[in-house]
This record gives structure tokens, C-alpha cells and sequence, in this order.
């Protein structure tokens, strides 16, 4: 399923939760958090729409290491005497420029989203905030991961939850733990509607589970997709009235 649709899909389920959970307070931040949360399954994949926004820096990646590269060359030659530790800096100086070139496209933005989620774990661990370093954790190890393994498992889903009970005991925000559990088992439960499905209790089991009715990338399925958006939004909005009382 395409990350617009698992935008909508998380938002709608955003609704759900704001109207339809007792005890859960309205909230346009956890609507946001939802859609955030529906995201988040697919940072192993590099092309995903996270992926991009999350590692931003993935264009510098490649300048970062071009400037080591120049400044390796540069201390060697005007610091160090021709000999083996001038080779060496040379040598180091040309990995670094070989890297540079190869960081392209995917390599690159995992690289970015490595150094974003290291970031986060830092600012986690100078706040003493553990559900930060653990989403940290989670944005830095994901990328380089199997497309649909860990990320799309039933354990992980838990510990995208834990992650928000831990920030709504940090931050006092009630509801937080159930936005972001429940946008997050959004994104797995509509791409176990595609044809590949969901490897839901990996590594217990291989098994995928799936109702086959998306073709990822098709007219059809495209048209599909958003027929799903469409209806699941009409229903949520119908419960959330009824639950109202207009």
C-alpha cells in the first residue's frame, strides 16, 4: 500500500481513537501522532515517505564525507612527511572519497537516518528521557532492515506502544500510547490486505498473513486503495456522530 494511503488510514484511525476511546482526550496532535506512528513501519524501505523526511540529511551524507576526504589529503600533505603515515592518510583519504560516490539514492538516506536516530538517542540520554533514546533507536536500526520484516511484526507494533506509554508518563499527555500503538497496527493490518502481507509473529513464524485484495503500484489497486480510505473514513465518522448524538 502507498504511504499516502497509510497516511490517511493512520489519521482516520487518529480520529477513532480522539472520539471513540473512552478517557482519550480530542487531540489534533494525536491525530498528527497516528499518522506519524502509520508511517513509521515503513523506514525499511528507503524510498518510503519517512524515510525522506526523516533523513533529510541524506544529500549532506555524501558532502560530509567528500570533506573528510579533502581534509584527510590536505593534513598529509601539508603536516605529515613522506613516508607510511602520509600513505596511510592518503589511502584513508581515498576510502572516504570512494564512499562519498557509492552514498547514492538508498545508501545515502539510510546513512542519514542512522546519524538522525544516534541524534535522537543523544538528546534522549541528556534529557533522561528513555522513550526518546528508544525512538532513536528504533529511526537508526530500521532502515537496515528487510522491507516487511522486523518493523511489520506484532513486536514491534508493542513496542512502538511502549514507547508512547513511557513519553506519556514523561510528558503527562494521556492518550499518547494509544494514538501511536494504534497508528502504527493501522499501517500492518492495510498491508495485510495486499497480496505480499504481513509476517505479522516473525521469527516464530514465516508465515505471511494476507487477504489479498491490493495490487501495490496498480491502476486497480490504486483505485482500490482509495475506495478503503474512503469507506473506512465514512465509517469512523459515522460512529464518532453517533457517539456525539447529533
Amino acid at each position: 500500500m502507498r504511504g499516502s494511503a497509510h497516511l490517511a488510514i493512520g489519521l482516520i484511525t487518529g480520529v477513532a481513537v480522539a472520539g471513540l476511546v473512552p478517557g482519550i482526550p480530542f487531540s489534533l496532535a494525536g491525530i498528527a501522532l497516528a499518522g506519524f506512528s502509520a508511517l513509521a513501519p515503513d523506514l525499511d524501505h528507503p524510498e518510503s515517505k519517512l524515510s525522506h523526511r526523516l533523513g533529510f540529511t541524506h544529500g549532506y551524507v555524501r558532502w560530509a564525507f567528500g570533506a573528510a576526504a579533502l581534509g584527510l589529503a590536505a593534513y598529509a600533505y601539508f603536516q605529515l612527511k613522506p613516508g607510511a603515515d602520509q600513505r596511510l592518510s592518503y589511502t584513508a583519504a581515498l576510502a572516504f572519497g570512494l564512499l562519498g560516490v557509492a552514498l547514492q539514492g538508498g545508501s545515502a538516506r539510510r546513512l542519514a537516518l542512522l546519524f538522525t536516530g544516534l541524534g535522537t538517542v543523544l538528546a534522549g540520554l541528556y534529557s533522561q528521557f528513555l522513550w526518546l533514546s528508544l525512538l532513536g533507536t528504533f529511526i537508526a536500526l530500521a532502515p537496515f532492515t528487510a522491507h516487511r520484516s522486523w518493523t511489520h511484526t506484532i513486536w514491534a507494533t508493542a513496542l512502538w506502544t511502549y514507547i508512547g506509554y513511557l513519553a506519556n508518563h514523561s510528558l503527562g499527555w494521556r492518550g499518547i500510547a494509544h494514538y501511536a500503538g494504534a497508528g502504527y497496527a493501522s499501517h500492518l493490518l492495510a498491508d495485510t490486505l495486499t497480496k505480499s502481507g504481513v509476517r505479522w509473529l516473525l521469527p516464530l513464524t514465516d508465515f505471511s498473513f494476507k487477504i489479498p485484495l491490493l495490487s501495490t503500484g496498480s491502476k486497480a489497486g490504486n483505485v482500490l486503495e482509495a475506495t478503503i480510505c474512503l469507506g473506512y473514513g465514512l465509517l469512523v465518522l459515522g460512529l464518532v456522530i453517533g457517539k456525539i448524538g447529533f
